[in-house]
Protein backbone atom coordinates (compact mmCIF):
# COMPACT_ATOMS: atom_id res chain seq x y z
CA UNK A 1 0.00 0.00 0.00
CA UNK A 2 1.05 3.50 -0.72
CA UNK A 3 1.23 4.91 2.92
CA UNK A 4 1.04 8.18 3.85
CA UNK A 5 4.40 9.90 3.83
CA UNK A 6 4.47 12.10 6.86
CA UNK A 7 0.54 12.17 6.86
CA UNK A 8 0.63 13.64 3.64
CA UNK A 9 -1.37 12.68 0.61
CA UNK A 10 0.02 11.30 -2.72
CA UNK A 11 0.67 14.65 -5.06
CA UNK A 12 1.78 14.42 -8.69
CA UNK A 13 4.51 16.14 -10.30
CA UNK A 14 3.67 19.28 -12.56
CA UNK A 15 2.88 18.13 -16.34
CA UNK A 16 5.59 19.66 -18.24
CA UNK A 17 4.49 22.31 -20.18
CA UNK A 18 5.59 21.54 -23.62
CA UNK A 19 4.77 17.65 -23.62
CA UNK A 20 1.44 15.67 -24.42
CA UNK A 21 0.34 13.97 -20.91
CA UNK A 22 -2.13 11.16 -21.03
CA UNK A 23 -4.01 11.40 -17.66
CA UNK A 24 -6.67 9.08 -16.03
CA UNK A 25 -9.42 10.82 -13.55
CA UNK A 26 -11.35 8.97 -10.76
CA UNK A 27 -14.09 10.26 -8.67
CA UNK A 28 -15.79 7.93 -6.05
CA UNK A 29 -19.12 9.32 -4.66
CA UNK A 30 -21.79 8.27 -2.80
CA UNK A 31 -23.90 7.37 -5.65
CA UNK A 32 -21.98 7.12 -8.78
CA UNK A 33 -18.30 6.47 -9.89
CA UNK A 34 -16.83 8.44 -12.84
CA UNK A 35 -13.89 7.67 -14.52
CA UNK A 36 -12.11 9.59 -17.63
CA UNK A 37 -9.03 9.44 -19.54
CA UNK A 38 -7.80 12.47 -21.51
CA UNK A 39 -5.22 13.20 -23.33
CA UNK A 40 -4.06 16.66 -22.29
CA UNK A 41 -1.87 18.81 -25.50
CA UNK A 42 -0.25 21.76 -24.85
CA UNK A 43 -1.24 24.95 -26.46
CA UNK A 44 -0.40 28.79 -26.84
CA UNK A 45 -1.88 31.17 -23.92
CA UNK A 46 -5.58 31.72 -24.51
CA UNK A 47 -7.82 34.67 -23.97
CA UNK A 48 -9.80 32.47 -21.97
CA UNK A 49 -8.97 30.33 -19.27
CA UNK A 50 -6.08 31.84 -19.80
CA UNK A 51 -4.21 29.69 -16.71
CA UNK A 52 -4.65 26.46 -18.62
CA UNK A 53 -1.39 25.40 -20.56
CA UNK A 54 -2.77 22.64 -22.31
CA UNK A 55 -5.61 21.53 -24.17
CA UNK A 56 -7.84 18.13 -22.44
CA UNK A 57 -9.11 15.86 -25.07
CA UNK A 58 -11.59 13.39 -23.33
CA UNK A 59 -10.76 9.98 -25.00
CA UNK A 60 -12.22 7.38 -22.08
CA UNK A 61 -15.59 7.93 -19.86
CA UNK A 62 -17.20 5.42 -17.33
CA UNK A 63 -20.05 6.41 -15.18
CA UNK A 64 -21.40 3.42 -13.37
CA UNK A 65 -23.44 2.99 -9.67
CA UNK A 66 -21.64 3.77 -6.68
CA UNK A 67 -21.22 0.86 -4.32
CA UNK A 68 -20.02 0.14 -0.90
CA UNK A 69 -20.12 3.93 0.19
CA UNK A 70 -21.94 5.61 2.67
CA UNK A 71 -21.86 9.86 2.91
CA UNK A 72 -18.57 9.62 0.57
CA UNK A 73 -16.51 7.10 2.59
CA UNK A 74 -15.94 3.57 1.78
CA UNK A 75 -17.81 1.57 4.10
CA UNK A 76 -17.45 -1.84 2.30
CA UNK A 77 -14.22 -2.70 0.65
CA UNK A 78 -15.04 -5.29 -1.09
CA UNK A 79 -18.06 -3.97 -2.85
CA UNK A 80 -16.09 -0.60 -3.42
CA UNK A 81 -13.14 -2.72 -5.05
CA UNK A 82 -15.69 -4.26 -7.19
CA UNK A 83 -17.26 -1.20 -8.35
CA UNK A 84 -13.95 0.93 -9.16
CA UNK A 85 -12.84 -2.37 -11.24
CA UNK A 86 -15.54 -2.21 -13.01
CA UNK A 87 -15.71 1.89 -13.66
CA UNK A 88 -11.86 1.53 -14.88
CA UNK A 89 -12.18 -1.27 -16.99
CA UNK A 90 -15.32 0.54 -18.97
CA UNK A 91 -13.34 3.82 -19.41
CA UNK A 92 -10.29 1.92 -20.49
CA UNK A 93 -12.10 -0.39 -23.02
CA UNK A 94 -13.42 3.29 -24.18
CA UNK A 95 -10.07 4.68 -24.99
CA UNK A 96 -8.47 1.32 -25.40
CA UNK A 97 -5.38 2.15 -23.27
CA UNK A 98 -4.46 0.56 -19.91
CA UNK A 99 -4.76 2.88 -16.96
CA UNK A 100 -2.12 2.11 -14.04
CA UNK A 101 -2.34 5.64 -11.85
CA UNK A 102 -4.93 8.06 -11.37
CA UNK A 103 -6.17 11.33 -9.56
CA UNK A 104 -8.30 10.57 -7.67
CA UNK A 105 -11.01 13.32 -5.45
CA UNK A 106 -11.57 13.53 -1.89
CA UNK A 107 -15.26 15.21 -0.64
CA UNK A 108 -15.13 12.96 2.59
CA UNK A 109 -13.25 13.57 5.72
CA UNK A 110 -14.56 16.91 7.30
CA UNK A 111 -12.32 18.95 5.34
CA UNK A 112 -10.81 22.02 6.71
CA UNK A 113 -8.98 24.95 6.08
CA UNK A 114 -5.37 26.43 8.29
CA UNK A 115 -3.38 29.45 7.52
CA UNK A 116 0.09 28.94 8.63
CA UNK A 117 3.65 30.35 8.45
CA UNK A 118 6.72 28.46 8.14
CA UNK A 119 10.51 29.61 7.76
CA UNK A 120 13.99 28.85 7.29
CA UNK A 121 17.18 30.06 7.66
CA UNK A 122 19.23 31.03 4.85
CA UNK A 123 23.25 31.64 4.60
CA UNK A 124 22.24 35.30 2.43
CA UNK A 125 22.78 33.22 -0.96
CA UNK A 126 19.99 33.80 -3.70
CA UNK A 127 16.90 31.84 -2.99
CA UNK A 128 16.65 28.62 -5.52
CA UNK A 129 14.13 25.88 -6.11
CA UNK A 130 15.47 23.42 -3.62
CA UNK A 131 15.12 26.52 -0.77
CA UNK A 132 11.83 26.70 -1.85
CA UNK A 133 10.85 22.90 -1.73
CA UNK A 134 12.45 23.06 1.58
CA UNK A 135 10.10 25.85 3.01
CA UNK A 136 7.33 24.31 0.93
CA UNK A 137 8.31 20.56 2.77
CA UNK A 138 8.73 22.38 6.55
CA UNK A 139 5.10 24.15 5.99
CA UNK A 140 3.19 20.88 5.16
CA UNK A 141 4.54 18.97 7.53
CA UNK A 142 3.83 21.52 10.18
CA UNK A 143 0.15 20.85 9.28
CA UNK A 144 -0.25 17.49 10.54
CA UNK A 145 -2.28 16.86 12.93
CA UNK A 146 -2.79 13.45 14.69
CA UNK A 147 -5.84 12.09 12.96
CA UNK A 148 -5.61 14.06 9.74
CA UNK A 149 -3.93 14.14 6.49
CA UNK A 150 -2.62 17.06 4.18
CA UNK A 151 -4.77 17.23 1.01
CA UNK A 152 -3.00 20.69 -0.16
CA UNK A 153 -0.46 23.09 0.79
CA UNK A 154 -0.23 26.03 -1.29
CA UNK A 155 1.90 28.76 -0.68
CA UNK A 156 0.27 32.37 -0.47
CA UNK A 157 3.48 34.63 0.09
CA UNK A 158 6.81 34.77 0.29
CA UNK A 159 9.05 36.33 3.07
CA UNK A 160 12.02 37.43 2.99
CA UNK A 161 13.52 38.82 5.94
CA UNK A 162 11.23 41.96 6.43
CA UNK A 163 9.88 41.59 3.17
CA UNK A 164 6.48 40.05 2.50
CA UNK A 165 4.08 39.80 -0.05
CA UNK A 166 6.94 38.34 -2.25
CA UNK A 167 5.56 36.48 -5.21
CA UNK A 168 8.63 34.73 -7.00
CA UNK A 169 11.37 34.61 -4.15
CA UNK A 170 14.13 33.10 -7.09
CA UNK A 171 16.97 34.75 -6.99
CA UNK A 172 16.59 37.09 -3.98
CA UNK A 173 19.37 36.86 -1.37
CA UNK A 174 17.85 36.49 2.08
CA UNK A 175 18.84 35.38 6.04
CA UNK A 176 15.22 34.74 6.56
CA UNK A 177 13.23 32.51 4.12
CA UNK A 178 9.38 32.29 5.00
CA UNK A 179 5.96 31.08 3.61
CA UNK A 180 2.63 31.75 4.70
CA UNK A 181 0.52 28.56 3.60
CA UNK A 182 -3.19 27.38 2.67
CA UNK A 183 -3.45 23.91 4.10
CA UNK A 184 -6.15 22.09 3.66
CA UNK A 185 -6.52 18.99 5.53
CA UNK A 186 -8.88 16.31 6.22
CA UNK A 187 -9.66 13.06 8.13
CA UNK A 188 -6.95 10.32 7.75
CA UNK A 189 -9.12 7.13 8.08
CA UNK A 190 -11.72 8.04 4.92
CA UNK A 191 -8.57 9.03 3.06
CA UNK A 192 -6.68 5.94 3.99
CA UNK A 193 -9.44 3.58 3.40
CA UNK A 194 -10.28 5.57 -0.33
CA UNK A 195 -6.62 4.94 -0.74
CA UNK A 196 -6.83 1.42 0.24
CA UNK A 197 -9.83 0.52 -2.58
CA UNK A 198 -8.29 1.84 -5.26
CA UNK A 199 -4.74 0.50 -4.59
CA UNK A 200 -6.03 -3.16 -4.14
CA UNK A 201 -7.68 -2.89 -8.16
CA UNK A 202 -3.58 -2.24 -9.00
CA UNK A 203 -3.68 1.13 -9.06
CA UNK A 204 -1.59 3.70 -8.20
CA UNK A 205 -2.60 7.09 -6.93
CA UNK A 206 -1.16 9.97 -8.82
CA UNK A 207 -2.65 12.65 -6.38
CA UNK A 208 -5.62 12.60 -3.80
CA UNK A 209 -7.07 16.63 -4.63
CA UNK A 210 -10.23 18.10 -2.70
CA UNK A 211 -13.40 17.41 -4.31
CA UNK A 212 -15.01 21.13 -4.29
CA UNK A 213 -11.22 22.72 -5.29
CA UNK A 214 -11.22 20.76 -8.80
CA UNK A 215 -14.80 21.79 -9.21
CA UNK A 216 -13.55 25.33 -9.44
CA UNK A 217 -10.70 24.44 -11.51
CA UNK A 218 -13.20 22.88 -13.85
CA UNK A 219 -15.99 25.68 -13.88
CA UNK A 220 -15.05 29.16 -12.83
CA UNK A 221 -13.94 31.61 -15.55
CA UNK A 222 -10.86 33.55 -15.35
CA UNK A 223 -12.79 36.75 -13.72
CA UNK A 224 -14.64 35.05 -11.38
CA UNK A 225 -11.84 33.38 -9.62
CA UNK A 226 -10.04 37.25 -9.30
CA UNK A 227 -13.11 38.92 -8.18
CA UNK A 228 -13.75 36.29 -5.61
CA UNK A 229 -16.30 32.58 -5.65
CA UNK A 230 -17.51 29.83 -3.80
CA UNK A 231 -17.67 27.05 -5.54
CA UNK A 232 -20.23 24.40 -3.53
CA UNK A 233 -20.00 20.76 -4.69
CA UNK A 234 -23.84 19.36 -3.85
CA UNK A 235 -23.22 16.06 -4.08
CA UNK A 236 -25.36 12.67 -2.64
CA UNK A 237 -23.67 11.94 0.75
CA UNK A 238 -21.79 15.49 1.36
CA UNK A 239 -21.67 19.25 0.59
CA UNK A 240 -18.35 20.59 -0.14
CA UNK A 241 -16.85 24.02 -0.61
CA UNK A 242 -13.97 25.60 -2.09
CA UNK A 243 -13.66 29.78 -1.94
CA UNK A 244 -11.59 31.35 -4.55
CA UNK A 245 -9.85 34.74 -4.40
CA UNK A 246 -6.83 36.22 -6.79
CA UNK A 247 -7.40 33.47 -8.26
CA UNK A 248 -6.55 31.53 -5.39
CA UNK A 249 -7.62 28.51 -3.93
CA UNK A 250 -8.07 29.89 0.16
CA UNK A 251 -10.58 27.94 1.70
CA UNK A 252 -12.21 24.68 1.97
CA UNK A 253 -15.31 23.31 4.14
CA UNK A 254 -17.38 20.56 4.24
CA UNK A 255 -20.22 18.56 5.96
CA UNK A 256 -22.21 15.54 5.77
CA UNK A 257 -25.74 16.27 4.11
CA UNK A 258 -26.39 16.09 0.53
CA UNK A 259 -29.16 14.75 -2.12
CA UNK A 260 -29.46 11.59 -0.49
CA UNK A 261 -31.03 12.81 2.18
CA UNK A 262 -33.99 14.69 -0.12
CA UNK A 263 -34.40 11.25 -1.28
CA UNK A 264 -34.45 9.46 1.84
CA UNK A 265 -37.22 11.83 2.82
CA UNK A 266 -39.21 11.65 -0.06
CA UNK A 267 -38.71 7.62 0.68
CA UNK A 268 -40.07 8.44 4.09
CA UNK A 269 -42.84 10.95 3.04
CA UNK A 270 -44.33 8.42 0.71
CA UNK A 271 -43.38 5.33 2.04
CA UNK A 272 -41.72 3.86 -0.90
CA UNK A 273 -37.97 2.51 -2.13
CA UNK A 274 -34.71 4.13 -2.40
CA UNK A 275 -35.30 3.53 -6.05
CA UNK A 276 -38.40 4.84 -6.70
CA UNK A 277 -37.49 8.15 -4.77
CA UNK A 278 -34.31 8.38 -6.59
CA UNK A 279 -36.76 8.58 -9.38
CA UNK A 280 -39.44 10.31 -8.61
CA UNK A 281 -36.39 13.10 -6.88
CA UNK A 282 -34.94 13.39 -10.43
CA UNK A 283 -38.17 13.40 -12.73
CA UNK A 284 -40.68 15.86 -10.51
CA UNK A 285 -38.25 17.32 -7.71
CA UNK A 286 -38.31 20.56 -7.36
CA UNK A 287 -38.06 23.65 -4.62
CA UNK A 288 -40.33 26.17 -6.53
CA UNK A 289 -44.00 26.21 -5.97
CA UNK A 290 -45.96 26.42 -9.14
CA UNK A 291 -50.06 27.30 -9.08
CA UNK A 292 -51.28 24.73 -10.43
CA UNK A 293 -48.93 21.89 -7.93
CA UNK A 294 -52.50 20.93 -6.21
CA UNK A 295 -53.85 19.84 -9.02
CA UNK A 296 -50.91 18.38 -10.85
CA UNK A 297 -50.36 14.28 -9.96
CA UNK A 298 -47.43 12.18 -9.82
CA UNK A 299 -48.06 8.56 -9.74
CA UNK A 300 -46.17 6.73 -6.75
CA UNK A 301 -45.80 3.41 -6.29
CA UNK A 302 -47.41 1.39 -3.92
CA UNK A 303 -46.41 0.85 -0.39
CA UNK A 304 -46.14 -2.99 -0.58
CA UNK A 305 -43.66 -3.06 -3.59
CA UNK A 306 -46.01 -4.84 -5.36
CA UNK A 307 -45.93 -4.24 -9.30
CA UNK A 308 -49.24 -5.17 -9.66
CA UNK A 309 -50.76 -3.22 -6.91
CA UNK A 310 -52.26 -0.06 -8.32
CA UNK A 311 -50.20 3.65 -8.27
CA UNK A 312 -51.37 6.13 -6.04
CA UNK A 313 -51.21 9.45 -6.60
CA UNK A 314 -49.93 12.68 -5.09
CA UNK A 315 -49.39 16.21 -5.62
CA UNK A 316 -46.17 17.95 -6.93
CA UNK A 317 -47.10 20.35 -4.04
CA UNK A 318 -46.89 17.35 -1.86
CA UNK A 319 -43.18 16.57 -3.47
CA UNK A 320 -42.05 20.20 -2.87
CA UNK A 321 -43.36 20.14 0.91
CA UNK A 322 -40.78 16.90 1.10
CA UNK A 323 -37.74 18.59 -0.95
CA UNK A 324 -38.05 22.05 0.30
CA UNK A 325 -37.42 22.23 3.56
CA UNK A 326 -34.33 19.44 3.72
CA UNK A 327 -32.56 21.91 0.46
CA UNK A 328 -33.27 24.92 3.12
CA UNK A 329 -31.36 23.23 5.66
CA UNK A 330 -28.71 22.52 3.47
CA UNK A 331 -27.90 26.39 2.00
CA UNK A 332 -28.61 27.67 5.30
CA UNK A 333 -25.59 25.20 6.47
CA UNK A 334 -23.47 26.50 3.77
CA UNK A 335 -24.35 30.29 4.32
CA UNK A 336 -23.43 29.54 7.88
CA UNK A 337 -20.07 28.19 6.94
CA UNK A 338 -19.35 30.53 4.18
CA UNK A 339 -19.91 33.98 6.40
CA UNK A 340 -16.99 31.98 8.49
CA UNK A 341 -14.96 31.89 5.55
CA UNK A 342 -13.03 34.42 4.05
CA UNK A 343 -15.58 34.65 1.47
CA UNK A 344 -17.61 37.23 3.41
CA UNK A 345 -15.02 39.72 2.54
CA UNK A 346 -15.55 39.32 -0.71
CA UNK A 347 -18.93 41.40 -1.46
CA UNK A 348 -18.48 40.89 -5.08
CA UNK A 349 -17.90 37.47 -5.15
CA UNK A 350 -20.61 34.75 -6.67
CA UNK A 351 -21.57 31.27 -6.14
CA UNK A 352 -21.43 28.47 -8.27
CA UNK A 353 -23.37 25.52 -7.56
CA UNK A 354 -22.11 21.99 -8.79
CA UNK A 355 -22.67 18.45 -7.71
CA UNK A 356 -25.76 16.25 -8.34
CA UNK A 357 -28.11 17.40 -5.98
CA UNK A 358 -27.53 21.08 -7.27
CA UNK A 359 -29.77 19.87 -10.14
CA UNK A 360 -33.03 20.65 -8.07
CA UNK A 361 -35.80 22.63 -10.34
CA UNK A 362 -35.26 25.95 -8.82
CA UNK A 363 -32.37 25.35 -6.33
CA UNK A 364 -30.30 28.39 -7.59
CA UNK A 365 -32.73 31.18 -7.45
CA UNK A 366 -33.63 29.10 -3.46
CA UNK A 367 -29.80 29.32 -2.97
CA UNK A 368 -29.57 33.33 -4.53
CA UNK A 369 -32.47 34.56 -1.45
CA UNK A 370 -30.57 32.36 1.26
CA UNK A 371 -27.22 33.12 0.75
CA UNK A 372 -27.81 36.92 -0.58
CA UNK A 373 -25.52 36.22 -3.50
CA UNK A 374 -25.53 36.08 -7.32
CA UNK A 375 -25.63 32.12 -7.63
CA UNK A 376 -25.18 30.02 -10.93
CA UNK A 377 -24.85 25.94 -11.97
CA UNK A 378 -21.42 25.22 -13.03
CA UNK A 379 -20.65 23.19 -15.51
CA UNK A 380 -17.29 21.95 -17.00
CA UNK A 381 -15.50 24.31 -19.23
CA UNK A 382 -13.22 24.04 -22.15
CA UNK A 383 -12.62 20.37 -21.83
CA UNK A 384 -12.97 19.18 -25.93
CA UNK A 385 -15.02 15.57 -26.70
CA UNK A 386 -16.11 15.45 -22.92
CA UNK A 387 -19.45 13.04 -23.70
CA UNK A 388 -23.05 14.54 -23.64
CA UNK A 389 -23.56 12.61 -20.43
CA UNK A 390 -20.82 14.20 -18.33
CA UNK A 391 -21.36 17.82 -19.41
CA UNK A 392 -23.99 18.63 -16.78
CA UNK A 393 -22.65 20.28 -13.24
CA UNK A 394 -23.17 16.27 -12.03
CA UNK A 395 -19.16 15.49 -13.44
CA UNK A 396 -17.44 19.07 -12.56
CA UNK A 397 -15.46 17.09 -9.90
CA UNK A 398 -14.66 14.80 -12.64
CA UNK A 399 -13.96 17.17 -15.37
CA UNK A 400 -11.79 19.18 -12.80
CA UNK A 401 -9.29 16.11 -12.07
CA UNK A 402 -8.41 16.37 -15.77
CA UNK A 403 -7.59 20.02 -15.04
CA UNK A 404 -5.69 19.68 -12.11
CA UNK A 405 -2.56 18.41 -13.57
CA UNK A 406 -2.12 21.89 -14.95
CA UNK A 407 -2.10 23.58 -11.47
CA UNK A 408 0.03 21.10 -9.56
CA UNK A 409 3.04 23.04 -9.91
CA UNK A 410 1.57 25.01 -7.17
CA UNK A 411 1.96 22.60 -4.70
CA UNK A 412 4.71 21.07 -2.86
CA UNK A 413 5.36 17.13 -4.11
CA UNK A 414 7.14 14.91 -1.54
CA UNK A 415 9.87 12.57 -3.29
CA UNK A 416 8.84 9.26 -4.54
CA UNK A 417 10.71 6.05 -5.05
CA UNK A 418 8.42 4.68 -7.33
CA UNK A 419 8.44 5.10 -10.98
CA UNK A 420 4.77 6.42 -12.24
CA UNK A 421 3.48 5.48 -15.24
CA UNK A 422 0.29 6.49 -16.59
CA UNK A 423 -0.97 4.22 -19.04
CA UNK A 424 -0.18 1.74 -21.77
CA UNK A 425 -1.82 -1.48 -23.48
CA UNK A 426 -4.37 -4.10 -21.84
CA UNK A 427 -6.20 -3.30 -19.28
CA UNK A 428 -8.35 -4.97 -17.01
CA UNK A 429 -7.43 -8.82 -18.12
CA UNK A 430 -3.25 -7.41 -17.52
CA UNK A 431 -4.37 -6.56 -13.77
CA UNK A 432 -5.97 -9.67 -13.48
CA UNK A 433 -2.95 -11.33 -14.61
CA UNK A 434 -0.94 -9.48 -12.60
CA UNK A 435 -3.29 -10.05 -9.17
CA UNK A 436 -2.46 -13.86 -9.90
CA UNK A 437 0.98 -13.94 -9.86
CA UNK A 438 1.10 -11.80 -7.31
CA UNK A 439 -0.92 -13.90 -4.86
CA UNK A 440 -0.38 -17.47 -5.86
Amino acid sequence: MNVLNYGLTPKMRPVAPKRTALIAALDIGTSKIACLIAKLTPQPPQEVLRRRSHAIEVIGFSHTESLGMKSGQVVDLAEAEEAVRHAVDLAERSAQCQVEAVVVSMGAGRPASELLNAQINMSGAPVGDRDISRLLAAGSRQAVRDGRVVLHSLPVGFSLDDAHGVRDPRGMPGSRFGVAMHVVTADAVPARNLMLTIERCHLQIEAMVAGPYVAGLATLADDEGDLGAAVIDMGAGTTTMAVFADGRFIHADGFTLGGRHVTLDIARGFGISLQDSERIKTLYGSVLAGGTDERDMIAVPGTNGDDREAPRFVSRAMLTRIVKPRAEEILEMVRDRLAASPFAAEPRGRVVLTGGACQLTGLSDLAARILGRPVRIGRPLGISALPEAAKGAAFAVSAGLLVYPQFAHLEHVEPRHRRQSKAGTGGYIARVGRWLRESF
